[in-house]
């Protein structure tokens, strides 16, 4: 037996750890822009990453060093360093060199980044902020904040847990996402901290088995980043671990860091979750409630707060699943509009379902009356924001 109790420090909650954000003209006006993690000891870390065959320069320079143990990450915003070659590699080379000469005690450090693509890492800006960290620094809200971009807010959470023997171990995290999301691992960029004494060679398998449900069940606009990263670092220094308390604890942390992202889609005022049943089997459940996270027609409709029931059934039939007709059954939250080849649509329930769709936060229940498949994906609204913050991204 465990109990979760949700606390305060992100990033900074679990015992030996420091972070800060600080600006380095990155961002205009003077906004953060330029983070770090630090552990006061040296962290078991594994990490999960985008599909996209483009990946990004941070992301090919930790697998070449197949980095397995770090005490520091740095992160930065506005620019992804990705589609750079092999110069973007050798900046974070420059970068992470300067950043070990100027602080002795870190050890393999690792580089995430963010923003826009196709433009060179602005190399001696980053040296230049990264010499003003105070590395026992604890101020995860300055950090969380430095690696955002379009998001409208931070997005963080902790856990202290709580073991039947009174023993306990933290976990905090954070994360930044609002637009380019349809994860096919993970998101935009989460960080996670432990000091759980978590064996190394179960992380990699607890990180991809809670991205499932998690990061790989959200979608914003059907698109995939070259930066997607999730990080999980464990120093140990509780010296507490109890496997399935952590990974309770790890899902939990990733499932409500993903519905953040969701919810701060760019320019989104709707959260919804679209649970499907009763299908072939899980495979064609997760099929059919991406595709209704990723289409457009679906994604406008939800702006307009209009329960067109046509379109949840056509993209079903579309998504290439087994699905029939004569066997769906769709609901908006508790109203049902369509059951098994009998259209209740009717003014009334329109009305009620409309009422649903008001809401910021709302379920869409589609039965496919096929099998024993279920998966829920969770997405938002499209509306005229989104067209509007994505037409100027570069300036």
């Amino acid at each position: 037996m465990f109990t979760l109790f949700c606390i305060d420090g992100g990033v900074c909650a679990p015992e030996g750890y420091f972070a800060d954000g600080v600006a380095c003209g990155l961002k205009p006006d003077g906004q953060k822009d330029l983070a770090f993690i630090r552990s006061d000891r040296l962290c078991d870390i594994r990490a999960i990453f985008t599909s996209n065959r483009f990946q990004a320069a941070p992301i090919v320079h930790f697998k070449q060093h197949a980095i397995e143990t770090t005490n520091f990450i740095l992160i930065n915003a506005k620019n992804a360093n990705a589609m750079t070659g092999s110069q973007g590699v050798e900046d974070i080379e420059t970068v992470l060199s300067h950043a070990k000469a100027t602080f002795g005690s870190i050890e393999n450090p690792a580089m995430s980044s963010t923003g826009v693509i196709g433009v060179p890492l602005p190399k001696t800006a980053i040296m230049q902020g990264l010499e003003t960290f105070d590395l026992n620094a604890k101020n995860p809200d300055a950090a969380a904040k430095a690696i955002m971009t379009t998001d409208r807010y931070d997005k963080q959470v902790a856990f202290e847990v709580k073991l039947e023997s009174g023993e306990s171990f933290r976990i905090g995290a954070m994360a930044k996402g609002a637009g380019m999301i349809n994860p096919a691992m993970a998101t935009m960029l989460c960080f996670i901290t432990t000091d759980a004494a978590v064996p190394a060679d179960e992380m990699a398998t607890m990180l991809r088995l809670c991205a499932e449900s998690t990061f790989n069940a959200i979608s914003v606009d059907g698109d995939t980043s070259t930066n997607d990263t999730v990080m999980l670092l464990s120093n140990g220094a509780s010296g507490v671990y109890d496997r399935e308390a952590f990974m309770h604890a790890l899902e939990r942390v990733m499932h409500e860091l993903a519905l953040k992202i969701v919810a701060d889609g760019e320019g989104a005022s709707k959260c919804v979750a679209f649970h499907v049943t009763g299908a072939r089997n899980r495979e064609e459940a997760v099929i059919a409630a991406k595709a209704l996270t990723n289409s457009l027609l679906v994604k406008t409709a939800l702006y307009g707060e209009d329960p067109n029931w046509g379109r949840i059934a056509s993209t079903i039939g579309a998504s290439g699943v087994e699905c029939d007709p004569d066997t769906l059954t769709i609901a908006f939250g508790g109203v049902t509009v369509y059951e098994k080849g009998t259209i209740l649509f009717d003014a009334e329930q329109e009305k009620k379902a409309a009422q649903v769709m008001k809401k910021s936060a709302f379920p869409i229940h589609c039965d496919l009356g096929i099998g024993e498949g279920e998966f829920t994906a969770y997405g938002c609204d499209l509306g005229h924001e989104y067209v509007k913050i994505n037409a100027d991204y570069r300036t």
